[in-house]
């Protein structure tokens, strides 16, 4: 599976100046590459990055998560999410679970991995346990 270069682009800018808050990454089967398919804006909301992950199609995506520390520090963590959820087409899923660790290795940076099948796996809790 290639790896559009506007992929490893967008993710640089996302870590190095934090110009999006979220990535969403998906399959174009047919070209056989992993594209960019939706930016998310500094001011996107944790609730909105997931609400924009289709309900029965797996997709990839990267998240900036600012949070504090109990000793008071601002800190943010940048999460990989492999979304796979169980109505998406069997065919997909494993395409998806298949490209996932070559498509990791081309962004780096990611701090916290996350593999979710349905909305509550990587609700904000989650993300907020997994952060510290």
């Amino acid at each position: 599976m290639a790896v559009h270069d506007d992929c490893k682009l967008r993710f640089l800018e996302l870590k190095a100046k934090r110009t999006y808050r979220s990535i969403v990454f998906k399959i174009e089967e047919k070209q056989k590459q992993v594209i960019v398919e939706k930016l998310g804006e500094p001011t996107q909301s944790y609730e909105d990055f997931t609400a924009s992950l289709p309900a029965d199609e797996c997709r990839y995506a990267v998240y900036d998560f600012d949070f504090v520390t109990e000793e008071n520090c601002q800190k943010s963590r940048i999460f990989f999410i492999a979304w796979s959820p169980d109505t998406s087409r069997v065919r997909s899923k494993m395409i998806y679970a298949s490209s996932k660790d070559r498509f990791k290795r081309e962004l780096d940076g990611i701090q916290v991995e996350l593999q979710a099948t349905d909305p509550t796996e990587m609700g904000l809790d989650v993300i907020r346990s997994r952060a510290s």
